[in-house]
């Protein structure tokens, strides 16, 4: 990227050759990583926030040269007073990733090396499972009739099931789920698979079952908008793109309906898909491409789902002497 496209960015904090690379940085991210905007938007906070600590900490602006002589008391420091404000440790390992790509693209470029930065244990990180839906629970989110008592129109009770179908028969994100053109929709019996645009702009494909297809379809059919080719499949009230959060608000009132813990979300949708796979037998890689993970281990996180399933299963069922 040539550096007229680079966007300025102001840091009270440090000098211009900062500013200027942390600009660089953050523009080589999302061109050639291809990382998200919260992505960036999270690591551009994390530096600012280092910088201003720095900052203070060294009692002047931070320098290109000084923050290339960073130390790992330094560092360490940094993320004390981050975890003082009562910091996950999930955003502090954030954080230190950050920094250290941010170091890293400066070697690169021949701005000097943070060999600090390298120096620092990632903090460590409570692994918390995910919770899926019973299988019975996860069907009946997919069935429009269970919201026949509220005063919304037919056509929206019918569209947000047609959402919830798909996230747990194809285990979609809910962001990919509506992002979703309308040709990229077969019609039932015309196809068995959709190609979905996940995280990082990488696409994959998945299989749709065709009782989900045909709940589709009767949603396009008493839809109330005109649905282009081009445009998307799923359409809020007005006819604009659908708002995650309309069919976050529509599991909401599921949940009390249905008599749900707090933790059934759209999102717990796409885990019960895979720990559903996987308790029948689903083999982890198969299951792995199927969510779009970039590393096994990320999937691996459901066999411990299914584990803590066995164990339960053990312990009732048992015979005790």
């Amino acid at each position: 990227m040539s550096k007229a496209a680079t966007p300025q960015i102001e840091l009270p904090s440090a000098d211009a050759s900062i500013a200027q690379e942390m600009a660089r940085w953050l523009s080589h991210l999302g061109a050639e990583r291809r990382l998200s905007p919260k992505t960036l938007d999270a690591y551009a906070r994390d530096l600012r926030q280092c910088l201003d600590f720095l900052c203070t900490h060294w009692g002047e602006r931070v320098t290109l040269a000084r923050f290339a002589a960073l130390e790992a008391t330094d560092v360490r420091a940094f993320m004390a007073m981050r975890r003082a404000d009562d910091v996950s440790g999930r955003s502090l390992m954030r954080a230190l990733a950050g920094l250290r790509s941010f170091g890293r693209f400066l070697e690169r470029e021949g701005k000097g090396k943070v060999g600090a930065l390298s120096a620092i244990r990632a903090p460590k990180v409570a692994k918390s499972l995910p919770k899926p839906l019973p299988m019975a629970s996860a069907k009946r989110l997919a069935d429009a009739d269970e919201r026949a008592g509220e005063e919304r129109d037919t056509w929206i009770l019918v569209r947000d099931a047609a959402v919830m179908a798909l996230l747990y028969g194809s285990g979609l994100r809910i962001s990919e789920a509506l992002g979703l053109k309308r040709r990229e929709v077969p019609r039932p019996g015309e196809g068995d698979v959709l190609i979905v645009t996940g995280k990082g702009n990488k696409t994959r494909m998945v299989p749709v079952l065709q009782n989900v297809l045909a709940l589709i379809d009767e949603y396009v059919a008493i839809c109330p908008h005109s649905l282009p080719p081009e445009g998307p499949i799923f359409v809020g009230a007005r006819g604009g793109p659908l708002s995650p959060r309309i069919i976050q608000l529509a599991m909401e009132r599921l949940r009390g309906a249905l008599g749900l813990p707090d933790s059934a979300t759209p999102h717990a949708l796409r885990h019960s898909f895979a720990t559903h796979l996987l308790s029948r037998g689903g083999d982890l890689r198969a299951i792995q491409e199927l969510l779009g993970h970039s590393s096994l281990s990320t999937t691996q996180v459901y066999t411990g789902i299914d584990s803590e399933r066995l164990l339960e299963v053990y312990a009732s069922a048992h015979p005790r002497r």
